[in-house]
């Protein structure tokens, strides 16, 4: 389906008013939704499709997941929470894994932005420059 300018336009308005204090508010977009739904004005078709892919990228956004190769205390968990929070602000969803073929170190990945500190990625970079 192709979005239109003036649909993706309406959506990101439509997205923007949604955010409460820099943060995505679920029952605003559920509303906004519902609305748009029940007015139907020309290219609401479009408009859903962009808001649905906005909210979509928002949430991936704001997701962080943190691989080490030995659990993490509650302590050092903590303070990467504080430190991820400082660095991606607020809202900020975070897993803890353990991943026994990270080898040692940790890799953490933040929306798109990937650290990865491991002994696996060191060893595979090595093995590259062969």
């Amino acid at each position: 389906m192709k979005i239109t300018k003036q649909a993706r336009r309406e959506a990101r308005q439509l997205f923007r008013a949604c955010r409460v204090n820099g943060l995505l508010d679920e029952n605003r977009v559920r509303k906004s939704v519902s609305l748009l739904i029940e007015q139907k004005p020309r290219g609401y078709l479009g408009v859903l499709d962009q808001i649905c892919h906005l909210v979509k990228l928002d949430v991936v956004l704001r997701s962080a997941r943190v691989e080490s190769a030995a659990p993490l205390t509650a302590q050092f968990q903590t303070q990467m929470s504080a430190d991820l929070a400082r660095t991606y602000g607020p809202g900020l969803q975070l897993e803890f894994a353990v991943n026994p073929e990270l080898l040692g170190g940790m890799r953490v990945q933040v929306g798109r932005d990937v650290y990865d500190g491991s002994v696996q990625a060191r060893l595979n970079a090595l093995k590259e420059t062969f």
